[in-house]
Parts: structure tokens; sequence; C-alpha cells
């Protein structure tokens, strides 16, 4: 039972170190300027847009999204991040895009034209190379053939679906109800459209979810041949997301089923042909993720596991973080705050960190730990200039994990056994020293 402990851990889930509740006003708009007009002409770039509106809230959900049924609302924002392109092109001198991001929400609202005024606004602005990955969060019930023909005009290389759970009681229960017939046809649609690069977004511990029921969402998920799958935890936090009420707490599994489901799943997953790529990720073997996970090259944002290696985020839209050499920033979250901003003619920049040079060799072993499941301490340190012993006192405090055999420990390398990695969450939190400090998290699995 010691290991569901641990499981029941709420710690940060490590898209970022420091981790955003950690963010403070601290860092403001001329700040963004500041770190925005340091950046190189060489200095390569990720793009992330977020859009934040929806056309039903599901009950599950932790995304910064509202539900809107106008357009006007939408068409404003739209316009809005017209705008902010333009400003942050105008501070930045950096111009090559490697990866762009579409997230939500649901960016899909923007409608076809709007996503084509803003692809072809980014393209004017930045210099989007052959070879980046243009990806983009879809909902299978809002997706056709000429919507999957509008983002394979725009560039679109890659489509990621909300599928969740293909079982109709659980859909019911989670207020999300796409039958299977739906997915199997947005998934049509886009490959009809040429994206052929496509993954799935699955959740276990939902409300109302058995084994079996997992066990039929991931045979019928992989037999759609997503090129990559992602198994997220169901995270409760009504204090957080305050809809989530309308899930009852009674159904959800408890901490030793959740476990069950999560080991189960990915048993079942590398059953099917897919490569485990850190906590919660599956690739098929050919696919850029698992070949970058053998390699050691895998890296982790707050998009989750990626192949991302660009040298600087920019997010845009409201409550978009962005990730600068200088440290993190991050948009006003509130539509209202966001746009008064940008209309100001401003960075929407509200607060975020300026990375100290301890933030950065923790960030580096945390990412380290999360990706390859072991980390050469000693390098990370050397990496960054500081003392070869700069872990010990972390490392004491490993010891009564490597009692239990989830960790294994030669000098100052830290492996993470089989029998740890669903929970590597909690061995990265032993090296996070913001961890005390603030914050409410979701539990280890």
């Amino acid at each position: 039972m010691g290991n569901i402990a641990l499981a029941e851990k709420a710690v940060p889930r490590y898209t970022s170190y420091p981790t955003a509740p950690h963010f403070t006003p601290a860092v403001t708009a001329d700040t963004y300027r500041d770190w925005l007009g340091k950046l190189s002409p060489c200095t390569s770039l990720s793009l992330y847009l977020h859009v934040p509106f929806c056309a039903a809230m599901c009950a599950y959900c932790g995304c910064h999204t509202k539900v809107t049924r106008r357009s006007e609302p939408v068409t404003a924002y739209r316009d809005h991040l017209l705008a902010e392109i333009d400003l942050v092109a105008r501070l930045t001198p950096a111009r090559q895009v490697r990866h762009l991001h579409w997230g939500g929400g649901t960016p899909s609202m923007l409608g076809e034209a709007g996503l084509t005024l803003i692809a072809d606004r980014l393209a004017r602005r930045f210099q989007i190379g052959s070879e980046a990955e243009h990806a983009i969060e879809l909902d299978p019930r809002q997706l056709g053939r000429g919507l999957a023909a509008a983002l394979k005009r725009v560039g679109v290389t890659r489509a990621s679906l909300g599928v969740q759970d293909l079982n109709p009681h659980v859909q019911q229960a989670i207020g999300r109800v796409q039958p299977l017939e739906v997915v199997a046809a947005a998934v049509e649609a886009l490959h009809a459209a040429g994206i052929d690069a496509l993954s799935f977004d699955l959740m276990y511990g939902l409300p109302h979810q058995s084994m079996a029921d997992l066990m039929r969402t991931i045979e019928l998920a992989a037999a759609m041949r997503p090129s990559r799958i992602s198994l997220f935890g169901y995270a409760h936090v009504p204090w957080f997301k305050t809809h989530q009420r309308l899930i009852d707490e009674t159904a959800l599994p408890d901490a030793v089923e959740r476990f069950r489901q999560q080991t189960a799943a990915r048993e079942a997953l590398q059953a099917l042909g897919y490569e485990a790529i850190g906590l919660d990720h599956f690739a098929r073997p050919d696919d850029a993720m698992a070949v970058a996970a053998r390699d050691q090259r895998l890296k982790r944002n707050f998009q989750g596991y990626t192949t991302d290696d660009a040298e600087a985020l920019i997010g845009f839209g409201a409550s978009a973080i962005g990730r600068l050499p200088q440290g993190f920033v991050q948009n006003a979250p509130d539509i209202g705050g966001y746009e008064r901003a940008v209309a100001a003619g401003a960075p929407a920049t509200v607060r975020g960190l300026a990375l100290s040079l301890e933030d950065r060799v923790r960030a580096d072993a945390i990412e380290r730990l999360m990706c390859d499941f072991s980390a050469d301490l000693e390098a990370v340190a050397r990496r960054h200039g500081v003392a070869r012993d700069f872990f010990d006192r972390d490392l004491e405090q490993m010891r009564p994990l490597e009692s239990e055999g989830l960790v294994l420990r030669s000098d100052r390398t830290v492996v993470v056994s089989d029998a740890g990695r669903p929970l590597v969450r909690v061995v990265a939190s032993l090296f996070d020293a913001h961890l005390a400090k603030a914050g409410r998290h979701s539990s280890a699995v």
C-alpha cells in the first residue's frame, strides 16, 4: 500500500519548473518587452495560440475556456489575436519558427476564415520553416471535411483529437457525448484532407468508468491508428474548476482503482504496438516522439511531452504562457483584461518568473527525470557550472523511495525503476525547491 499512498500525493505535473502557481506580478509587460527585444534574430521560436472558447463545457475540463454560442466574442478575440501577433513581431527580431501549436478551448471556434486570417498573419510576421510541426487541438464533434481541408491549406501537419472515453454512459457522466462514429468520421475527414499525423487524448479515473470501459476505449482508439496517444488521469480539482462540481464524486474510482487503471492501460497500449513515452504519452515506434525518447532528446513544456526544442516559446491569447531565456511570462487570464491590454498597444503580460541559476539547474534535472526516467545529476551540475554536490541534500530525501525499490542510485545518477515510473512526479518533486511555498495540485496518479 506504500505505492498507493504515494499515488495519492499531490504534486505538480512539471510541464514547467518552477510551476505556474509560483509566477508573480513582478514580471510585467515592460519586462516582457525587454526580454523580447533581447532575443537574437537567430533565436528559434515555438508559437502557441490559445483560443479560450467552447460550444459547451465538459464537466471534467481543466482548461482555461468559456462557453459561447455567439460569434461576436469570438470575432473580437480573433482581431485581438491578430493585433497581438503584430505587436510581438514589432518587439522582437526573432523570426525563425520551428513549432506552432493551437490550443484551447476549441481553436476551430474561430471558423475556417478566422483560422486562415491568423495563419496568414503569422506567416507574414514570422518565418515558419518547411519542417516545422504545425499542430492543433480539435473537438471531433466540430470537425467536418470542410474544416479539415481548411486546416490542410493553412499548413496544419498534426491534429490532436479530444477522445477521452468511447463508452456512452461515461460520456454522459462527463458531459461530452461523442459516439464512436463521430470520432471515426473526424479521423476520416483529416485523412481525406491529407493530415495523417494524429494524436488522441484519452482519460482514466473518470466517473462510472470501469476497467472494462477503459480497455474498450483503448482498443477502439488504437484501431483508428493514431500515431500518438496521451493517457491522462482525470484531475478532480473542483476548488479550481467549479464546473467539476457537476461530477458525482461518489462515482469516481478510489486511489487503488486509479492505480490499477493506469497500470493496465499502459500495458494494453504497449501490447498494441505503442512505445511508452515518459509518464503518460505513447507513440508508434516510427513517430518522431518515439525516436526522440529513444535518443533522450525528448522535451517537456506546457503542451506536455514534445519534440519541440525551440529556444523560446511565445504565447498568444488570454492566459497563454511564454518561456524566454530569461524566464516565464503569462498573459492576463481573463479575456477582457487581455483584450484591453492589446487594444492599448501593450503586451498582455500580468505575471511570470525570472529564472535564477538554481531554478535552471533544478529545471534541467526535473525535465530529464520526467522525460528519460533517469538523471545524471553530476552532469546536470556541470552543464550549469555549479558544484558537483549541488543535489546531495535532495538525494538524502530519496532514501525512502530507494528502500521501496522505486528508484535506483549510483553515486549521483538516479534511475526511476519500472515500478517507480507511474510515480515519477513524486520523484521529481524531491528536487522542487518551491513546492512547499504555494499551490494545490492533483494526485500523482
